[in-house]
């Protein structure tokens, strides 16, 4: 019998081409999804004017919010924008802003990753720090300067896990090595945010959410790289996609129970 597999979404991001506004995906973030955690990942395209969220809403049991090139403009979290804020794609922030308050709300199993780890923390009222590397005592967190992805995307730094939190559970240890593709981080955790794990210099690279009626979790570094090929990464696709098939359970129990009564 054919296994029927959850729906996961990816908002995508956007960029215009020859007079054309595209809607793109990373590739690793798709297999990192269907390879690692065994679901189905499809786009959900950022045109916020003219999505049903709710609607939307009840065909997933995830979202994976993924990393990008862009930033979240400054205005979103109280801060004028300057050029060391840029990239944006306002395109992808009228609609990521709004999925994750929602999936949050509907307790749908939600992971996010670099750019929708910041995301999550301005939904939930912090603010972000960027050129991070300019700040007394912190370390450099961009990503090294090679054509090669796999010198980019190596691992840069240890983390320090929380005692006791979620991150310490899924992986069993209490400091991992990580990789660091990125600029920008949290500057004022958001309320609700737990923090599950920080890099040598304080800056945060883990967080929960306190109270979540599924798994709600963020990494500011990029375990969808080569997930299959990574057991931080294949332990952490691996309970996401665990509470994705437990959401996908629930809610075809659900249904049933309505259709029956």
């Amino acid at each position: 019998m054919h296994k029927t597999r959850p729906l996961v979404g990816l908002p995508a991001d956007t960029y215009e081409k020859d007079g054309f506004l595209f809607h793109s995906l990373g590739d690793k973030y798709v297999r990192a999804l269907a390879e690692v955690a065994d679901v189905e990942p499809v786009m959900i395209p950022s045109i916020h004017d003219a999505t049903d969220i709710d609607g939307l809403l009840d065909h997933f049991d995830g979202l994976l919010m993924t990393g990008a090139i862009s930033n979240v403009h400054p205005p979103h979290y109280g801060e004028e924008p300057t050029s060391d804020h840029e990239p944006y794609d306002h395109n992808r922030d009228a609609i990521t802003l709004k999925l994750i308050k929602a999936v949050i709300a509907r307790g749908i199993p939600l992971f996010c990753v670099c750019r929708g780890f910041q995301e999550l923390n301005v939904v939930m009222g912090g603010t972000l720090e960027t050129e991070l590397q300019r700040g007394e005592g912190r370390l450099d967190h961009r990503a090294e300067k090679s054509p090669d992805v796999n010198v980019r995307y190596a691992p840069r730094h240890v983390i320090s896990i929380t005692k006791g939190g979620l991150l310490e559970h899924m992986l069993g240890k209490r400091e991992t090595m990580v990789n660091s593709i990125h600029r920008q981080g949290i500057k004022r955790l958001g309320e609700g945010l737990v923090v599950e794990a920080t890099a040598p210099d304080g800056v945060v690279e883990a967080v929960s959410v306190k109270g979540a009626r599924a798994f709600a979790f963020g990494t500011q570094w990029h375990p969808e790289f080569k997930a299959a090929q990574n057991p931080d990464s294949v332990k952490l696709f691996g309970a996401f996609g665990e509470a994705v098939r437990a959401h996908a359970r629930n809610r075809t129990q659900t249904h049933y129970e309505r259709r029956t009564a």
